[in-house]
C-alpha cells in the first residue's frame, strides 16, 4: 500500500506507463476481450486470487495490507462483491499476500509479506473452510506459525497442491528467489518450518493447476510455468504469454483448469484471462496459445521469439525504467 506522499510521482508512472502501453498497441498488439474487473470500492489492493471451488465463477480476494482479517467473495460475471468474510480466531493480519484453496477444501490465507526484506522473525497462515452458502459471515479460521530454515524471506506466493494438499510458499527477490515446501501436515500448536527445496526467479504469486501437474510463478513483467514432478520438484519449464498490468501481483487457474486468471492491485482492478496451452509437441514446447486479455501483450522473459516478439522487447525497454521508479517508490511508501 502507498503512503499519500508518494502518489504524486506515481502519476508521472502512470502517464509514463500509459504511453508505453499505447505504444505496443500502436505496433499491432492483440487485444482480446475477457476477464472482469472487481468493482468492490473497499478492494484497492487485491494482492491474492483463487478459483472457488464450491461456486462456479466465484473468486476469492483480499487487500494487501490495513484491511483487517477480511476475504471477499467476488463474481467474474460481474465483477461484484457477493459475500465478505470476516476471520474469527487470528490475531491482526500484518501483510496479507496470497490465498490459495487445497484438496482439504479448506482456504489458505498467507499473511507472509515481509517488506524490509527479512525484518519479521516469523508470517503466518490462515485456513478456515470454503463457505457452502455465499453471505457475509464470520468464520472460524485456524492461524499457523510458520519460519524458513534458512531465514526470514519477503513472500507473496502461496500455493498449496491440489492432491497432496501440502503448502508451498515462493520467497520474492530481485536476485530471485526460493520455492519452500511446509511440513506434511500444518500445525497450530507450534512453528512449521519451511524448507528451500527449489530456486525461483521473482515471483509476486504463483498457482497450481487443478490436476497437479503444473505450477505457474507470475512477477510484474512475465510469467513461467513449471512441470511439477513427484516428490515436489520443479520439472521443465516455459514462458506463459502474461497480460501486462500497471501492478502485476496475482494468478490463479479457472477451476476447470483450462486457463489461467492475471490480477493486479489497485481500485477497479482487471482480471483478465490467459488460455492455457496445448499439449506439448515433439520439442517440448506447446501450442495453441490464445491472446492474452485486455490490455495484454504477450511479457515474456525473452527466451525465445514467437509472434510480436519485437513488439514485446519494444514494450520492456518502455517500462523498464517506469518499473524500477515505481517498485523504489513502492518500498519506500510501506515502510513501518
Amino acid at each position: 500500500m502507498m503512503n499519500t506522499w508518494a502518489m504524486r510521482p506515481l502519476s508521472y508512472l502512470v502517464a509514463a506507463g500509459s504511453a508505453a502501453v499505447l505504444l505496443l498497441l500502436a505496433s499491432g498488439t492483440a487485444v482480446a476481450d475477457d476477464g472482469f474487473t472487481i468493482k468492490d470500492s473497499r478492494i484497492t489492493e487485491s494482492s491474492g486470487l483463487a478459483a472457488s471451488r464450491v461456486h462456479p465463477g466465484i473468486y476469492w480476494t483480499h487487500n494487501d495490507s490495513d484491511d483487517g482479517a477480511f476475504i471477499y467473495a467476488v463474481d467474474s460475471r460481474s465483477g461484484e462483491t457477493v459475500a465478505t468474510l470476516t476471520m474469527r480466531g487470528v490475531g491482526a493480519p500484518r501483510d496479507v499476500e496470497a490465498i490459495s484453496i487445497g484438496s482439504d477444501g479448506n482456504v489458505y490465507v498467507g499473511d507472509i509479506g515481509d517488506n524490509l526484506n527479512g525484518s519479521w522473525s516469523h508470517v503466518w497462515i490462515y485456513r478456515f473452510p470454503e463457505p457452502k452458502q455465499l453471505t457475509n459471515a464470520t468464520v472460524d479460521a485456524t492461524q499457523f506459525t510458520v519460519k524458513y530454515a534458512d531465514g526470514p524471506r519477503d513472500a507473496e506466493a502461496l500455493m498449496v497442491h491440489p492432491k497432496t494438499g501440502r503448502v508451498y510458499i515462493a520467497s520474492k527477490h530481485e536476485d530471485g528467489g526460493g520455492l519452500y515446501e511446509g511440513p506434511v501436515r500444518l500445525s497450530a500448536g507450534g512453528t512449521n518450518v519451511f524448507r528451500r527445496v527449489g530456486e525461483v526467479p521473482w515471483v509476486t504469486d504463483g498457482a497450481f493447476s487443478p490436476d497437479g501437474k503444473e505450477l505457474v510463478l507470475r512477477s510484474y513483467l512475465s510469467a513461467r510455468a513449471y512441470e511439477w514432478k513427484d516428490g515436489g520438484r520443479l520439472g521443465a519449464d516455459r514462458r506463459v504469454g502474461a497480460p501486462f498490468q500497471g501492478q502485476a501481483e496475482s494468478v490463479t487457474y479457472t477451476a476447470d483448469g483450462t486457463a489461467m486468471m492475471f490480477g493486479s492491485e489497485g481500485a477497479g482492478s482487471d482480471v483478465r484471462r490467459v488460455e492455457v496451452e496445448g499439449e506439448r509437441d515433439g520439442d517440448g514446447e506447446r501450442g495453441g496459445q490464445k491472446s492474452p486479455s485486455p490490455g495484454g501483450s504477450s511479457v515474456g522473459d525473452g527466451k525465445g521469439s514467437g509472434g510480436g516478439g519485437g513488439t514485446v522487447t519494444l514494450g520492456l525497454v518502455a517500462l523498464g525504467g517506469v518499473f524500477a521508479a515505481f517498485l523504489a517508490l513502492k518500498r519506500l511508501g510501506r515502510r513501518p
